[in-house]
């Protein structure tokens, strides 16, 4: 039976955000999820508050929204209580793509059917899942747009990286890169990027066949950067570190509605080729340099800086994002790439000042709680 595309209103926006549970002792990760959803679940929120694989995560997932403003409002909402909740367990709640030092080998999977089944599957690579990511759906029209942004949106992965960068630390170490989260993802089968299918008919002939081949049983199956999310409507980015502010999150999610805006708009026919064969390479420059990577950009066969690139792209979505009400989070983010700035960078700073990472680790929770920190 082949998978029906659901309607949306084309560019809404959701994200979904996993979040790190942690102790207020040495803020190393907790069992705390179970308790705190608990307590949310007696709270009225838009979206949902959900478990993720290991009991120190929990994941936010917003409702559908149809613009950046709307989308803060409500994140700002949950975020609140969210603090509320957890400090009432005595445990706190931090953004960051990975925890800088906590021990993979004692995480616990989160008993539902479907996290064991992975942990059965994958075995360690289970727990050391435990990274927190964000993910973006922007809402298209049907199966073919949502195909057409997927590939389409590739060309700018390495902006989403470098803006949401958040886990330069993993294991106690330094890692010297600037995401450190998605080498937990890329272990991953069907991971990395979605093959070159022109139109949701061949998508669906490309689902059939896997599926027949038993690899996969549902679109949660593929781990890819990006992929359709047709249950929803969507196209939805993973890529991102999630932020450690609620903030930048949407800031984020604003450039995306933005971006598909534009693309979806000024729709170019050419050959997918040339971008996939270099989507590795620029992947790799923007996870291990954040906004100094040097990418190729293959449509124009030249070398660019991600920051340089990311502001000729700010300045050309001008346009759109006076159409979309995303003006102000834009401009916002242009000055951060202009001077480099994303929340690896802060971290590293935070660690220099305090030589602990446990005190990274506890300003990263006061900064979630919009609490003033240092930098």
């Amino acid at each position: 039976m082949p998978l029906e595309f659901s309607t949306s209103e084309p560019l809404s926006l959701g994200v979904e955000l996993e979040l790190m549970v942690l102790n207020t002792h040495d803020y190393n990760l907790v069992r705390g999820a179970p308790d705190l959803l608990a307590r949310l679940e007696k709270v009225d929120l838009d979206g949902e508050v959900k478990p993720e694989i290991t009991e120190s995560m929990i994941e936010v997932n917003s409702s559908v929204n149809s613009s950046y403003a709307e989308l803060l409002a409500e994140l700002v909402h949950v975020r609140d209580a969210i603090v509320v909740a957890a400090e009432r367990l005595n445990v706190a709640v931090a953004g960051g793509g990975s925890h800088p030092f906590h021990k993979w080998s004692e995480r616990r999977i989160f008993p539902t059917e479907r996290f064991l089944r992975v942990s059965a599957l994958y075995g360690y690579l289970a727990k050391q899942f435990t990274v927190f990511g964000q993910h973006i759906h922007v809402g298209v029209a049907n199966g073919d747009d949502a195909v057409y942004l997927t590939h389409r949106l590739s060309r700018y992965i390495p902006h989403f990286i470098a803006l949401a960068a958040a886990s330069p630390f993993s294991q106690g170490q330094d890692t010297s890169f600037e995401t450190s989260r998605l080498h937990a993802v890329s272990v991953f089968p069907l991971s990395g990027q979605m093959p070159a299918v022109h139109s949701w008919e061949e998508f669906n002939r490309y689902f059939d066949e896997m599926q027949g081949y038993g690899i996969v049983a549902s679109m949660k199956d593929f781990y890819w950067d990006i992929r359709p999310k047709p249950e929803y409507g969507t196209v939805e980015i993973r890529i991102c570190d999630t932020p450690l502010t609620v903030q930048t999150a949407a800031e984020i999610a604003a450039y995306a509605q933005t971006l598909a805006a534009d693309l979806l708009r000024d729709r170019v026919t050419g050959a997918l080729e040339p971008a996939n064969r270099v989507y590795s390479y620029n992947r790799f420059q923007a996870c291990r340099f954040g906004f100094e990577g040097v990418i190729v950009d293959a449509e124009r066969n030249r070398h660019v800086r991600i920051r340089d690139d990311m502001l000729e792209t700010l300045e050309r979505l001008a346009p759109s994002a006076a159409e979309l009400g995303t003006a102000v989070p834009l401009m916002s983010l242009a000055g951060c790439v202009a001077r480099e700035v994303n929340d690896a960078r802060w971290l590293r700073e935070r660690f220099l000042e305090t030589k602990s990472l446990t005190d990274v680790v506890r300003m990263q929770a006061a900064r979630w709680r919009e609490e003033p920190v240092a930098g």
